[in-house]
């Protein structure tokens, strides 16, 4: 009989005594066992933060991008292998596509997010503030990473995703990971950790799997640590209460399940693509995952004139769901995650049922295709009714977390607004839609109450990811109930496993520590023009001062003729009483493109490409015809760009900050331009 085992220290255990037993859903048959009794947990934390998180910071961002990419590249050739055993978790294909290569996706997400940050292992966050008049004392914030480990503990129902979404942000800030699954799945998260470490993709403890009791893992944890929890709110206020947790001021992420809701709003008819796209979305919620999903609806809220005919559009949709052995084509509805689930589910309905009553689906039977239904742990999709939503407090406060909704009436968006509220913080809420006021109404009366609001209509229902998909780039939490945490998140997520200091020095000192140069720095000479240097010969801080320009009259008249832009303050003949501006002034742009002509080396081919853009452009001061321009140029900030094939042009992107001076030194305008630079060829 299979025996999961441990991946910690380096190695592969397996846990003192039988273990856990693990169960197949969908026929009840024993699977294996799995367990951590015996694991030495300080030793677990000692080896990530020993070797994972020192190999990792040592790395910068691209470099630890690109190995969650060989990662995501990696897992992919197993995909097949991954499915087989989902199946063994109740799920169908279309539901394990959502865990497995839903998760995969997340390393993907992560690894393409590099392109955000610097390619040095710790970045800048913010901006500078000047923090005394000569400009020789700044602050800046600078971001680390936490010198622990991010220790994950996951729910059973997404053993996968649950997995990678997290250790995606994680690795990519530079910090390892311990990984505990809830052990009735962990048999599926189990089989990818052991592809995750043959891979070697990895640095040495970057990576660790606890298949069983987390023991005492958190008497070990200290301040450097991250915890995250997904799982019930009262698991996750134990853990987050633990005694060692809040002494060393842990920082601690939870994703509770929550009373999710559903909104059709007042606009919508029956003739409306919106009210088939309503029903769509909460038949689909209801069912993928046998309705085990953390964002799974729980609460719909309808017009009141149109209960009726909700229910029964609900009804009809439901009863097309087939359900059983999720191997079989036909089968559009699997089991939930085993017997133990089943007996919550129904022990939960029990309590909605106090205000509730069922109109759809049947509490202890189904109908199922090609499998046991006694054996298996099948369930059927109910719909419950309460009528009177305001005075039932279960359907507020009691989770059903299988196939289970509660279709419920409101007379008008105020009160719509408040029955959202009434769950106490869930991680999404959606409304159904086509009227944008309805949709502004909605989203500043519920928002505070809803980590995620999705907008449906059908402009974006063909795209929508959905109710229930948070994805790598947006925040997946929510206040109150739902935990008060959030992961994900992109840039935001990556954040959460960095150390954030407050710099203060002088602007040299600044861009010493940073290596992004500093408004105020003193520059270096580059040699040669900057423009005749390739991306590995730059160094940050090569500069150059231009040569004076004087600007005339008729070059902003030439100017505004050529661009078109023939604003009054550009025309000399204008009468400027009552304006800012004490004559005819030139076009900022015409300042940006007279300092470009300044500072570019424009008659020899050179390691420069093209011109990639322009950031944080800002004119500070009038120009005036007789004015003299001249330019401070300087290199800011590098970042290599990876080539995308053989064929490609190894090359970087350089950012330039731009200085416009007058004859008086006072500054007219500041600019970041981003310039393409060839790097040598390989």
């Amino acid at each position: 009989m299979k025996r999961l085992e441990n991946y910690i220290n380096g190695k592969w255990v397996a846990g003192d005594g039988e273990g856990q037993a693990l169960f197949n859903a969908v026929n009840g048959e024993l699977i294996g066992y799995g367990g951590s009794e015996g694991l030495d947990f300080r030793s677990v934390l000692e080896y990530g933060r020993r070797k994972g998180n020192a190999a990792l910071r040592k790395m910068t961002f691209h470099e630890r991008g690109q190995m969650l990419k060989a990662l995501a590249l990696h897992l992919r050739e197993h995909l097949e292998k991954f499915y087989a055993i989902s199946y063994q978790t109740g799920a169908t294909r279309a539901d394990s596509w959502v865990d497995i290569e839903g998760g995969i996706g997340n390393l993907f997400s992560y690894a393409s997010l590099r392109r955000k940050f610097p390619d040095e292992s710790y970045c800048l966050d913010g901006e500078a503030h000047f923090l005394g008049k000569a400009g020789t004392f700044i602050g800046h914030h600078l971001l680390v990473p936490k010198e622990g480990v991010a220790i994950h503990i996951n729910a059973f129902n997404f053993p996968v995703w649950g997995m990678l979404e997290k250790i995606a942000v994680n690795l990519l800030a530079g910090v390892p990971a311990v990984v505990k699954p809830a052990t009735v799945t962990s048999f599926l998260t189990e089989a990818v950790a052991r592809e995750i470490v043959a891979s070697g993709i990895l640095p040495e403890g970057a990576f660790q799997l606890i298949c069983g009791n987390a023991g005492d893992l958190l008497d070990h944890v200290n301040a450097q640590d991250v915890i995250t929890f997904t799982g019930s709110a009262a698991t996750g206020l134990k853990l987050k209460s633990h005694p060692n947790v809040l002494a060393s001021n842990v920082a601690f992420t939870m994703e509770a399940d929550s009373l999710n809701c559903i909104v059709l709003g007042e606009d919508v008819s029956a003739e409306m693509p919106e009210w088939d796209i309503f029903i769509k979305e909460v038949r689909k919620e209801m069912t993928t995952k046998c309705g085990q999903r953390c964002t799974a609806i729980r609460r719909i809220f309808v017009p009141q004139n149109k209960l009726e005919d909700v229910q029964i559009a609900l009804g009809k949709a439901l009863a097309q769901t087939t359900i059983g052995n999720p191997l079989n084509e036909r089968v559009r509805m699997g089991s939930l995650a085993g017997e133990g689930q089943r007996k919550e589910v129904r022990k939960q309905v029990q309590k909605l049922l106090a205000s509730s009553s069922i109109v759809y689906g049947s509490l202890d039977s189904v109908e199922v295709i090609d499998a046991d239904a006694i054996k298996g742990a099948f369930i059927s999709p109910l719909l419950l009714l309460n009528e009177h939503p305001f005075q039932a407090k279960e359907v507020h406060e009691v989770e059903a977390f299988g196939p289970v909704s509660t279709l419920m009436p409101y007379d008008d968006m105020e009160s719509a607004i408040e029955l959202s509220r009434m769950g106490r913080g869930s991680l999404v809420s959606s409304i159904v839609t086509a009227d944008g006021g309805v949709a502004k109404r909605y989203v500043l009366g519920a928002g505070a109450w809803h980590g995620r609001i999705l907008i449906l209509n059908n402009q974006c229902a063909k795209e929508s990811t959905g109710h229930g998909s948070p994805l790598p780039l947006l925040v997946h939490g929510g206040p109150g109930r739902a935990g008060g945490g959030e992961e994900m998140g992109g840039i935001r997520g990556v954040k959460h496993y960095m150390q954030r200091v407050a710099l203060q020095g002088s602007p040299d000192m600044i861009t010493a520590v940073s290596n992004v140069y500093q408004q105020g720095a003193a520059g270096k000479d580059p040699g040669v023009h900057p423009f005749k240097k390739h991306f590995e010969e730059l160094e940050i801080g090569d500069q150059i001062v231009t040569e004076k320009r004087l600007i005339t009259s008729d070059d902003i008249d030439r100017f505004a003729a050529l661009s078109g832009d023939h604003f009054y303050a550009h025309i000399r003949t204008t009468d400027f009483n009552g304006t800012m501006f004490e004559r005819q002034v030139a076009h900022g742009y015409f300042i940006m493109s007279a300092a470009a002509g300044l500072f570019v080396d424009s008659f020899d081919k050179n390691p420069v490409l093209l011109n990639y853009g322009i950031d944080e452009l800002r004119f500070t001061k009038p120009v005036y015809p007789g004015s003299e321009l001249y330019i401070r140029f300087t290199c800011r900030e590098k970042v290599r760009q990876d080539l995308k094939d053989e064929n490609d042009l190894p090359k970087g992107i350089v950012k330039w900050l731009v200085e416009m001076f007058d004859e008086t030194d006072e500054l007219t305008g500041v600019a970041t331009i981003l310039t393409m630079v060839k790097r040598k060829q390989l």
